[in-house]
């Protein structure tokens, strides 16, 4: 792991630290400051300016998607899946990404990729509408309203356009001005081009071996993630973020409540089942109470924030290389030392002390997108 960074809130005391470099050919150290493409913690954002729209009546949680966006999901479909299955993944929508970026079908077992989908898309300017119906075309991957969600970018960029209906601007513009300007953050943003403001790490993408050295994907067009994944940030602004949030400042207790209301989600890689609510993530542990958040990885960068329901304790870490696990022969990822040291990292940030089952908490957290 070349760095990490992280912020770590225990009521009125914060710690900030950072081990490691920046930039693996000068050395360059990582600072707790830094930004950092911080992935599906983006959802969280999306589904709290959703929420401030349901607020105002001019959503409806339990309407069909097909009375805002007949075009984008039209017929049955549009009929049966409604806004809530969007926010928990419970749509049935298939995830776009194994279409959007062809060499990596059968991600994340890997048997037939190449990173050339990663290079191919380095600079390309995605349409939401183009991904939408990459994941609208491909088969379906439950029936609407399944008991068992399936995590899916998908949804969040329907949401995009959703909130674009609804607000008569573009989500991000929306998102910006009520979402991260009324929490206060000042390093927050969805950048405008493939290059990050301000200063931050260079970001590495392994890709379970395949790309050996890895490679610097800190430059990167992120329209292929947008309102699902597309943000920069800090962990000091995401740690605010989380807080304000569950602290009813975002939007009101009752919308909370619904975000809070939880269903099974299969991740992203359908191995695990998550505890998932309107874009966050529960993570229950037995000694450190009940934490909400999110993680989130990009090519090159993984970030995971948890905040205890009383808001008293709150973990943000950032990573600069992701998918650094070698596969064995059926393509499965193997335990590598890192997953050791970031277990330890997360139970003492999360409890303050050695605790088998946060770290196993935290872990499985982990493994959403």
């Amino acid at each position: 792991m070349p760095g990490v960074y992280a912020e770590v809130r225990d009521g009125d005391q914060i710690w900030r630290g950072a081990s490691g470099v920046a930039d693996v050919g000068t050395g360059r150290p990582v600072t707790p400051d830094m930004r950092q493409r911080v992935g599906s913690i983006t959802k969280t954002f999306t589904a709290a300016a959703v929420m401030q729209q349901v607020e105002k009546g001019r959503i409806r949680l339990d309407a069909p998607i097909g009375d805002y966006l007949p075009r984008l999901v039209p017929g049955e479909r549009g009929k049966k899946i409604t806004v809530r299955m969007l926010l928990n993944h419970t749509s049935g929508i298939t995830d776009y990404l194994p279409y959007a970026f062809p060499s990596l079908k059968g991600f994340p077992s890997l048997p037939d990729v190449s990173p050339k989908s990663l290079d191919d898309n380095r600079f390309r300017e995605f349409r939401p509408t183009e991904l939408i119906e990459m994941g609208l075309t491909a088969p379906p991957a439950s029936e609407p309203g399944a008991a068992t969600g399936t995590y899916s970018n998908t949804n969040y960029l329907l949401l995009g356009q959703l909130l674009e209906q609804a607000t008569g601007t573009t989500a991000e513009k929306y998102i910006t001005r009520n979402v991260i300007e009324r929490a206060g953050l000042r390093h927050t943003e969805f950048p405008a081009g493939p290059h990050i403001k301000g200063p931050h790490s260079r970001m590495y993408e392994a890709l379970y071996g395949l790309i050996d050295p890895p490679r610097d994907y800190s430059v990167y067009n992120v329209s292929w993630v947008g309102t699902g994944a597309g943000l920069v940030s800090t962990m000091e602004d995401v740690n605010s973020f989380y807080g304000k949030l569950l602290g009813g400042e975002i939007v009101n207790r009752s919308s909370l409540a619904e975000m809070q209301r939880t269903v099974p989600v299969l991740a992203l890689d359908g191995s695990t089942k998550i505890d998932y609510g309107l874009g966050l993530h529960k993570v229950k542990t037995r000694d450190c109470g009940t934490f909400w958040g999110h993680d989130g990885t990009v090519w090159g960068a993984q970030t995971m924030s948890l905040t205890r329901a009383d808001g008293k304790r709150q973990m943000s870490v950032a990573m600069n290389l992701v998918r650094w696990n070698k596969t064995d022969s059926s393509g499965k990822p193997q335990r590598h030392p890192v997953d050791d040291a970031l277990k330890t990292l997360y139970q003492q940030a999360m409890c303050g002390h050695g605790n088998a089952q946060a770290e196993e908490a935290a872990e499985r957290a982990s493994q959403a997108s």
